[in-house]
């Protein structure tokens, strides 16, 4: 069971996620997706029907006080709890992570999940290899040498911060063989990968079957890295 700084800290997270969201409904339903809890489970554990969880998700209900969205979170952290508490533990490697700003150049998570697609239009970047998923809830963005040459696997993991569901972007990338190879040791993989500093025609020849193998969406972006940090830091 996680320790109850972390889990406290958490819940005062999403509490806030969902209290000041402009869509509280789709807050609630980000943080239920991101835990890997059904409707029916998160139901089950609050002892409603699946279709009021349904309803505070899409909107069709007033939007819920205080009390009820502690008892939604208390309800996932207790569900996550019962399953061995791995996105408590997660949580707990972000808050001391402690990643100097040499090797981690951006780490955030959104209030609510984006599509992939209008994540790359904003960074310029270009497909090359579709994922399993087509949205993300976060971005890193990681100078590669640095964190390959600095970083164990433990702690390159903690760049995922609260969630897999999220972009990895590594900068300084010359043809990408190093940062894919090192995501190769690292279980489970993101959702999206971005390439920062090469062109299509660069691309290693064997990034393209790594990314397919891992089912993460892989993409390239040679953009100016400090406008592209600049665009990110209001985004989404």
């Amino acid at each position: 069971m996680a320790e109850p700084g972390p889990r406290r800290e958490l819940a005062g997270k999403i509490a806030g996620d969902v209290v000041l969201s402009d869509d509280p409904g789709a807050t609630i339903r980000k943080w239920r997706t991101d835990f890997d809890v059904s409707q029916t489970a998160l139901a089950d554990q609050l002892d409603v029907s699946a279709s009021v969880v349904s309803d505070y998700e899409s909107g069709r209900r007033q939007s819920p006080g205080i009390n009820i969205v502690r008892r939604l979170i208390e309800a996932l952290l207790d569900i996550d709890e019962a399953r061995g508490g791995e996105h408590l533990r997660q949580y707990a490697r972000v808050l001391s992570a402690g990643f100097e700003g040499d090797i981690v150049r951006d780490l955030r998570e959104y209030p609510t999940a984006v599509g992939l697609e209008r994540f790359y239009r904003t960074i310029g970047a270009t497909e090359v290899v579709a994922g399993t998923h087509d949205t993300v809830a976060g971005h890193t963005v990681i100078d590669s040498i640095e964190a390959i040459t600095r970083l164990s696997s433990e702690e390159f993991y903690r760049l995922y911060g609260q969630s897999t569901n999220r972009a990895l972007v590594f900068t300084g990338v010359t043809r990408g063989e190093s940062p894919l190879v090192a995501l190769r040791v690292v279980t489970p993989t993101p959702n999206a990968v971005v390439l920062h500093g090469l062109g299509t025609e660069d691309l290693w020849e064997h990034a393209p079957a790594l990314a397919r193998a891992d089912g993460f969406s892989l993409a390239v972006c040679d953009g100016d890295l400090d406008g592209m940090l600049d665009t990110l830091a209001e985004f989404p």
